[in-house]
């Protein structure tokens, strides 16, 4: 919840001229606000339009909800469900996420997928209980077809806004386990060609050190994505 119109064009502007010979796939998702403006800067680039949520429902009385066929309409091809801060602050639950990752792939869009323990989930060793429910619940009716436009993305929660941040290793681990999970619940293939995302107060520091981990294979940006001098070191880790 950053950024008005203007502040958002002129992110996007510097993100697009910074990666306009990049050879990654790059996404933003700026506010529902700034979706149609920010599309027509992102027209012709590199960059994708993503956004931060959507209903679980097509259409209805929603008041102040936003559909999968206005995020569609306005360029949108990709979507953030699951967050963390959905679920923490809003009570999204594994149940209505799945409704809403189901209804974005029928709906012809990618999905990027959150997961991630709190820190008392992590001290009380539960990772891989937390993190293998969330991932099995929200894929549930999910085909391996499907699963080819989903993104995994694991942030843990207590590394999330707070300048802490998994070890490479301890992140990587978590990684691994993601993709024997999607090996046994799908096919090995299917798990290797999987992406894997990393998000948990990714910085430019450490992007290089965590993006160089064998299962890590991409970064959800967070606080370092509102400005283009932090964003832009990350997004480059590694060309």
């Amino acid at each position: 919840m950053h950024g008005t119109v203007a502040e958002c064009v002129a992110l996007a502007q510097a993100v697009r001229d910074g990666l306009k010979q990049a050879p990654h796939r790059y996404l933003v998702a700026p506010p529902f606000t700034a979706l149609s403006a920010v599309a027509r800067v992102l027209e012709g680039s590199n960059i994708l339009l993503g956004a931060q949520n959507m209903s679980n429902l097509e259409s209805g009385a929603r008041t102040g909800d936003i559909s999968v066929l206005m995020l569609k309409d306005l360029g949108v091809k990709s979507v953030i469900i699951g967050h963390s801060e959905r679920r923490q602050f809003f009570g999204e639950t594994d149940e209505l996420i799945n409704q809403k990752i189901k209804l974005a792939l029928a709906h012809g869009l990618e999905v990027i997928f959150c997961n991630g323990e709190t820190l008392e989930e992590r001290e009380a060793g539960k990772v891989e209980e937390v993190v293998g429910r969330q991932t099995r619940e929200a894929l549930k009716g999910v085909s391996e077809a499907d699963l080819s436009r989903v993104t995994i993305a694991y942030e843990p929660v207590w590394a999330i806004g707070t300048g802490k941040n998994a070890t490479p290793e301890d992140a990587n681990a978590v990684h691994r386990f993601i993709r024997e999970l999607i090996g046994k619940l799908y096919s090995p293939s299917a798990a290797e060609s999987l992406i894997i995302q990393y998000g948990g107060s990714v910085k430019p520091d450490n992007a290089q050190s965590l993006l160089s981990q064998p299962d890590i294979d991409g970064a959800l940006v967070g606080g370092a994505s509102l400005k283009a001098e932090t964003f832009l070191p990350i997004a480059l880790a590694g060309v």
